[in-house]
């Protein structure tokens, strides 16, 4: 019997990390699966473009100071504080050696906190905002599934805010990958041409945050988390448009704030 498909396996997959067998199953399992082989596509993508953006830096030549054979000799000397001088050169040239995988990744994000959440809201919003053949999972109709889905890979229930009387209709959503686990993003649209993300969460750290405006690029938004729970409103508009948006949503999302 085939392994069970998971979202490691995928990004595993993107990032050719896979041995030939797992890959060929992976490979199979995206031919029978043409809309999360489009997600797939995407994270393709966002790795090339971000291994093209830093290999400036990747082919930078090693500094003179953290030659090779300069640290062997140091190591020969007998004072202590050139070994520790030498130690801390050998972990620079270990983790600059990781430019070309785990280490892009990590730069694309911080590493906790709400802060972590806002670049993963605004990837999400990157991926799926501008598709206009599938930007979500299941639809507004279906509004009951979606609860079920994001309740069942976060562990919480996750209110979905009704934005219709702000003029932000709920088009659906989907469960996405994060580095900190699964997240629930629920897409909205003006009918204008401007979409809106709420992405939520559990947050290891910053558990309880009050509602703070954050920019990332050229999306503004909101930020907040309560009782573990954390959420991030986004989308191309102006934090005066979007302040109350967001705290229409807080409303609905933390009740007893």
């Amino acid at each position: 019997m085939a392994r069970p498909t998971t979202e490691d396996d995928l990004h595993a997959f993107v990032d050719q990390t896979l041995d030939v067998r797992r890959k060929e199953e992976i490979a199979a399992y995206l031919d029978a699966h043409p809309d999360i082989a489009g997600r797939v596509a995407a994270y393709s993508r966002q790795r090339k473009l971000l291994k093209a953006g830093y290999a400036p830096i990747a082919d930078e030549p090693i500094p003179p100071q953290l030659n090779l054979s300069r640290i062997i000799e140091r190591q020969r000397r007998p004072s202590i504080a050139t070994r520790w001088m030498a130690v801390a050169a050998a972990i620079v040239l270990l983790c600059m050696g990781g430019v070309g995988g785990w280490f892009l990744r990590n730069m694309t994000q911080p590493s906790e906190g709400i802060a972590a959440l806002v670049e993963e809201a605004s990837a999400s919003y990157a991926v799926y905002a501008p598709d206009h053949q599938r930007p979500i999972e299941i639809k507004a109709s279906d509004r009951d599934a979606l609860v079920n889905w994001t309740t069942e890979r976060l562990g919480r229930v996750v209110a979905i805010p009704d934005l219709s009387a702000s003029g932000f209709r709920l088009m659906g959503g989907r469960v996405v990958a994060t580095g900190h686990g699964p997240a629930a993003m629920f897409m909205y649209d003006d009918d204008h041409g401007t979409r809106l993300v709420i992405l939520a969460r559990r947050m290891a750290v910053d558990q309880n945050m009050p509602m703070a405006r954050q920019t990332n690029g050229s999306l503004n938004g909101y930020a907040w988390a309560d009782k573990g729970l954390g959420f991030s409103l986004v989308a191309p508009a102006s934090p005066q448009r979007l302040h109350p948006l967001a705290d229409e949503a807080r409303r609905q999302t933390s009740p007893d704030i």
